[in-house]
């Protein structure tokens, strides 16, 4: 069964960095779309980044450009995002998502919390 599994989030301060980690079981899915997505209560889910599968492409929200970087290690099917210089508004759930054809996959989420 295939699987994602977040981990990395935590508390930390305006202005500090988190690295956040998917990690992909069942089978490899370097050939996947993923895709990180962020969610504060009372809001919608949005889109934070995305690679493409095979890496062919990057895309972030305007508001994360230049701050945070997405990357895959195929060798540990394993996704990153790594978080600069974060702003209190960016406390949420962060959830990975992975998308093959038809079948669309998305974990359970680490929780980040940037006090203000």
């Amino acid at each position: 069964q295939f699987q994602l599994v977040e981990s990395g989030g935590g508390l930390v301060q305006a202005g500090g960095s988190l690295r956040l980690s998917c990690a992909a079981s069942g089978r490899s899915f370097s050939a996947y779309a993923v895709a990180w997505y962020r969610q504060s209560p009372g809001k919608e889910r949005e889109f934070v980044a995305g690679i493409e599968g095979g890496e062919s492409g990057k895309d972030y929200a305007d508001s994360v450009k230049g701050r945070f970087t997405m990357s895959r290690d195929n060798a540990k099917n394993t996704v990153y995002l790594r978080m600069n210089n974060l702003e209190p508004g960016e406390t949420a759930n962060y959830y990975c998502y992975a998308k093959y054809f038809r079948g669309v996959y998305w974990g359970q989420g680490t929780q980040v919390t940037v006090p203000s």
